[in-house]
C-alpha cells in the first residue's frame, strides 16, 4: 500500500494519498480543495543508519565549521542539519519558523548596516 505524494495546482499545497491498489486507482483528487490538477512528486526516502553512525556524524568537528552561535541563521542551518541526521521530519511549521528567523536576522543585519552611517554623522 504505497503512499503517493502530489502537488495540488489549485490550492498550491502538497498532498499525500494512500493508494490501496495502484492498478485500479481512481484519478487522484485533493482532499483539501477537491481539485484534480495534481502533479506527482518524488518522495523522500530514508537510509538506515545506526544511532552510533548518526552521533559520529554530528560529533565530527568539521560539521561545526560554519556554526556561529551568535548568528540565528547559522544556528537554524545547524538545527536543520541535526534533524536530517536523525532522520526526523521537523515539519513545515519548523521550517517556516526557521526561515522566518533567518529572514529577520538578515533584515536586522541590513538595518544595522544602514543605521551605523547615521550614527557616524551625529558625531
Amino acid at each position: 500500500m504505497p503512499i503517493y505524494e502530489y502537488d495540488c495546482a489549485d490550492c498550491r499545497r502538497p498532498v499525500s494519498l494512500l493508494v490501496l491498489r495502484p492498478s485500479a486507482a481512481p484519478t487522484p483528487t485533493c482532499p483539501r480543495c477537491g481539485g484534480t490538477s495534481l502533479s506527482r512528486l518524488m518522495s523522500r526516502f530514508a537510509t538506515v543508519k545506526s544511532e552510533d553512525a548518526r552521533l559520529d556524524a554530528l560529533a565530527d568537528s568539521s560539521s561545526f565549521g560554519d556554526l556561529n552561535e551568535d548568528d540565528p541563521a547559522s544556528v537554524a542551518r545547524f538545527m536543520k542539519k541535526m534533524g536530517r541526521e536523525f532522520g526526523d521530519d521537523l515539519g513545515g511549521d519548523f521550517n517556516e519558523a526557521v526561515d522566518e528567523a533567518m529572514a529577520e536576522a538578515d533584515a536586522g543585519d541590513d538595518a544595522g548596516d544602514s543605521a551605523s552611517p547615521a550614527a557616524d554623522t551625529d558625531l
